[in-house]
């Protein structure tokens, strides 16, 4: 299972901090070789050694966890500019002009790294363009020479780069969280689903039906057996245990049809759960609720339903087949003439709206079927 505190981005964390490492020893070497330039070189020493704690400040803090917050990160943006600014306290304005800014842009980077690492390619982009602004004013004008220097350029694609590296992390280790969990919670359904269905729910199945067989009192108590049944059967079923791992914005279609389960409604669904859109799923469902309705007012008291889930990958089947002895030929059209068009609008207009089709079948043995086909790409999927 993976730890619910595991940093998903503290790879990133790391790596920025050896980044740090390299800005800050050629910021020395930049030191080393231009401080002699300086119009006051022991000031540059003091100010150096300030960047050298700060910079072992940050790789402590982000190695351990504790400076990955927006105030920490803030802090470091202002105190980069800060040094940067400081160019002006140790050099004079023809060495400015001609000269990156003292502690290096390099070095400043990390600023840009750390800010597109907590908030995303848009706040490191940002970072970068206060850098190379900070840069800017410094020499009092903006010239931007893309062929000679190139610098904005790489700055930007830093903070977009590293940005949308920590962004994909976390989405990567939200979806792995969520699979485990799910994983986890469907082989926990399963286990009890067979504990149960090799027990309790063979029994009172058994009760139920030899009860109607008898008849008489004993059946009301096969009516409450079937009930029971029914009722053990969904909550083995229900997808509220797994309602936190699936998306809010999508729905289990296996865990909705199975709530239909009954006596005389065989529901049987695939293993895994079958996502939909929400909104799509409810209106198959509901489709299905009407299909089963025209078996109980129309297949007669006795016939039994059939409903199959199946998923094809590109689009979802939904077949509902009873026993009952069909439709005649020409009825669904004459009913639909004379305007009694429930079957026609509930069943094959949901269908169509959701840009699917529902085709009617009533073989001459007798038995009406449904199939209902979504595509996950057509209209309301995804």
């Amino acid at each position: 299972m993976i730890a619910a505190t595991a940093d998903p981005v503290a790879p990133l964390w790391r790596a920025a901090q050896v980044f740090r490492l390299l800005s800050w020893s050629y910021a020395l070497y930049f030191q080393v070789s231009k401080y002699h330039e300086l119009d006051r070189p022991g000031l540059s020493w003091v100010l150096f050694g300030l960047l050298t704690v700060w910079t072992i400040a940050c790789g402590a803090a982000y190695l351990g966890g504790f400076g990955r917050r927006r105030g920490w990160v803030i802090a470091e943006a202002a105190v980069v500019i800060a040094f940067m600014g400081s160019t002006l306290m140790v050099a004079s304005g023809q060495w400015v002009l001609d000269n990156q800014s003292w502690p290096t842009t390099l070095w400043a980077t990390n600023a840009v790294v750390s800010a597109a690492i907590l908030a995303g390619p848009a706040a490191g982009m940002v970072m970068g363009l206060a850098v190379m602004g900070t840069a800017a004013a410094l020499k009092g004008a903006i010239a931007v020479d893309l062929v000679r220097s190139p610098t904005i350029l790489i700055e930007l694609a830093v903070g977009l780069a590293v940005g949308m590296a920590a962004t994909t992390a976390r989405r990567a280790h939200a979806e792995l969280e969520r699979a485990t969990r799910l994983s986890a919670a469907l082989a926990e359904r399963e286990r009890l689903s067979r504990q149960v269905h090799d027990g309790v729910m063979q029994v009172l199945a058994m009760v139920a039906r030899r009860g109607r067989e008898i008849g008489g009192e004993t059946a009301e108590l096969a009516e409450a057996a079937g009930e029971q049944e029914r009722a053990l059967r969904r909550l083995l079923s229900t997808e509220d245990t797994l309602a936190v791992q699936a998306p809010v914005t999508t729905s289990d279609l296996g865990a909705l049809l199975r709530r239909h389960s009954a006596d005389r409604v065989s529901v049987s669904v695939p293993a895994e759960a079958v996502y939909l859109d929400s909104a799509v799923a409810a209106e198959v469902e509901a489709a299905v609720v009407n299909a089963l309705t025209n078996v109980e007012r129309h297949a007669g008291p006795q016939a039994r339903a059939f409903v199959l889930l199946e998923d094809l990958g590109a689009e979802v089947v939904v077949s509902i087949r009873d026993d009952g002895p069909g439709i005649p030929e020409g009825r669904l059209a004459v009913a639909v003439a004379e305007g009694r068009v429930g079957v026609s609008k509930s069943i094959q207009g949901r269908m169509a709206a959701l840009g699917g089709r529902a085709d009617l079948t009533t073989p001459p043995s007798g038995g009406t079927e449904w199939e209902l086909t979504v595509p996950r790409s057509g209209k309301g999927g995804h």
